[in-house]
Order: structure tokens, then C-alpha cells, then sequence
């Protein structure tokens, strides 16, 4: 018998328990506290700033993270963007999951939700939660972009219906009996992947958000205040 294997194996599931349970109650990235005191970037500052890249020019793709940090007990929560090449539009959108339960079968309300407009919309929108279904007292605060020489933004499109439906989970998934997560980041990482996002750094089953932003070499990194 493989004690070691039992031990880490029970390690691991006790970890994500506690992860699983703190995650639940805020929602994927709720938090009462607000942050206040950051300074607020112009749309020069943010396109500068966006590791070389003018969002809203040409054919290259882009991409951004929203965050926010100080969600689901400082753990994060996380929401994305990306361009429609050609134009100056983007769609962005998230998994809130307000209900902050631990799963929700296909289908359930999650809390997901998408938009398409400027970049400006996009940062004013995302900096006040104007489509958080639900109450809010934390609004994203960062954000971190990208330029992308390849994109597909028919495929993105499609992935953002596929996590919309698939439902949320944190846990033991009913259905199979393993560990997994289908939750804020996953949704989206899965949305960007399928965009094609250059230097995209992948996030396993239960990451953490907070972690997985720190991850993202070469991204910008500004932050965010209503607007």
C-alpha cells in the first residue's frame, strides 16, 4: 500500500476543501472591501502601457485580464477581454457566480454575463461592475493586456457559450467523483486559450487566481478605478 500517495493525495484534498469552502462563501472573487486610493489610468497610459500594443489599432489582436484582487478572501477573481481585429470593439465578460455556491449544474445561473464595445467602455464597464448580476462592493481594480499576432475571435465567441452553460464548481465534481473546478479563471483562461492568446500561461483545475495573474509574463499591469 502506498502511504505516501494516500498522505498527499488526502493533503491535497484537505487544501482544496479549504479553498473550495472560502471560494463558496465569497462567491468566485466577492469581497465587501473596497479599494480605495489607486489611481486612475488615462487611455493613453493604459494603450502605453500595454506591453507595446495599441488595443484599438489594425488587424493585431489583444487581450486583457480583469481582476480583482481582494475577491474570494484575497484569493481573486478574475473576468477577460479580448479585441475584435479590425476594429476598435472587444468583448469582455465573466463568471461572477453570486450565489457562492460551491457547484451548479449545467445550465444553473452562474452569473455569467458578456458585452462588446470600445476599449474605453470596456474599461469604464469592467472598473464599476455595470454587469455584475447581483451586489458588488468590489469592483475590478487591475488589469493586465496583451498584444497577440494570432487570434480567433469566431472560436472565442464560441467558448464564451460553452462556459455560460457548463455550470460552476469548486470540488468533488458529482459526476465523476474527482477534483476539479469550473470556475471564474477557468472560464477565463478556457475564453482566451480559444482566442489564441500569445503568452497565455496555463491554469490548472484549482488554481488560484491571484496566483495564476502573477504568472502572465509580459502582460501590462495598471490599475483600475471607477470611471
Amino acid at each position: 500500500m502506498n502511504i505516501g500517495g494516500r498522505r498527499g493525495l488526502l493533503r491535497r484534498a484537505a487544501v482544496v476543501a479549504v479553498i473550495g469552502a472560502i471560494v463558496g462563501l465569497t462567491g468566485c472573487g466577492q469581497s465587501a472591501t473596497r479599494d480605495e486610493g489607486r489611481a486612475k489610468p488615462s487611455s493613453t497610459q493604459a494603450i502605453t502601457g500595454m506591453a507595446g500594443a495599441a488595443p484599438g489599432g489594425g488587424g493585431t489582436g489583444a487581450a486583457c485580464v480583469f481582476v480583482k484582487p481582494d475577491g474570494a478572501q484575497k484569493l481573486g477573481h478574475v473576468g477577460w477581454g479580448f479585441k475584435i481585429t479590425g476594429t476598435g470593439r472587444w468583448v469582455y465578460g465573466a463568471v461572477e457566480n453570486p450565489s457562492g455556491r460551491l457547484y451548479t449544474p449545467p445550465g444553473g445561473d452562474i452569473g455569467a454575463w458578456h458585452a462588446e464595445g470600445s476599449y474605453d467602455r470596456m474599461l469604464s464597464e469592467m472598473s464599476t461592475d455595470a454587469h455584475h448580476p447581483g451586489k458588488s462592493g468590489h469592483p475590478y481594480s487591475r488589469y493586465r493586456c496583451t498584444k497577440s499576432s494570432t487570434y480567433d475571435v469566431t472560436a472565442a465567441r464560441s467558448m464564451i457559450r460553452a462556459v455560460e452553460a457548463r455550470g460552476f464548481l469548486v470540488g468533488v465534481d458529482p459526476r465523476t467523483g474527482r477534483l476539479t473546478s469550473r470556475d471564474c479563471l477557468d472560464a477565463t483562461y478556457d475564453v482566451l486559450k480559444a482566442y489564441r492568446t500569445q503568452r497565455l500561461t496555463p491554469a490548472a483545475e484549482l488554481s488560484v487566481p491571484n496566483v495564476w495573474v502573477e504568472s502572465l509574463w509580459g502582460w501590462s499591469d495598471n490599475r483600475l478605478t471607477p470611471r
